[in-house]
């Protein structure tokens, strides 16, 4: 998978809701639901949808290594 494959995946499910899965290390893992907002060069941003709406973003190389899991 490249980075390449990453962004075309992406670009099909903007404005979709996914869950996130990210791993922290130690067992620890965070999970999110989200919608994915944009794509630029190296990153990606996404927002929460919860009470407080927030915005983060995660870089493709999350994805490669399996930092970050996405579950369309």
């Amino acid at each position: 998978m490249t980075i390449e494959d990453i962004k075309q995946e992406l670009n099909n499910h903007i404005g979709d809701k996914v869950i996130i899965k990210h791993n922290l290390g130690r067992n620890k893992v965070e999970k999110y639901e989200v919608i994915i907002k944009e794509l630029y060069n190296y990153v990606f941003t996404v927002e929460t949808n919860g009470e407080e709406k927030e915005v983060k973003s995660f870089s493709y190389t999350d994805i490669i290594t399996k930092t970050i899991k996405i579950d369309y």
